[in-house]
């Protein structure tokens, strides 16, 4: 098991999602932030079906809870969306891994 992680989140906007990229990145919480546009959530809300345009934002960083905690200070959302997947070393760049590492715990 990794101590590296990829988070999920989605944002509402382009200006949101770039705004908390450079905020977790400044901060160090993370290496990279991938920014997708174009989505669209269908789901329900308070009992009440929605669809919505949203920016995929992809994470990578040796400092999940940290990160997660962020997130949620600077997301917009009532309850974000936050899932976090554990990189498994094995069938990963090693090289990549360290630079999370490097990039995320100095």
């Amino acid at each position: 098991m990794s101590d590296v992680s990829l988070i999920y989140t989605t944002w509402p906007d382009e200006e949101s999602a770039r705004t908390a990229a450079g905020k977790l990145l400044e901060a160090r919480l993370i290496a990279c932030a991938n920014l997708l546009p174009g989505g669209t959530s269908f789901y329900q809300w308070k009992g009440k079906m929605q669809a919505e345009a949203e920016w995929v934002m992809i994470l990578k960083t040796a400092r999940a809870a940290e990160c997660t905690e962020r997130i949620k200070a600077l997301h917009p959302y009532e309850e974000p969306a936050i899932l976090e997947w554990l990189v498994e070393p094995d069938g990963s760049s090693a090289g990549f891994l360290d630079w999370v590492r490097s990039e995320t715990l100095g």
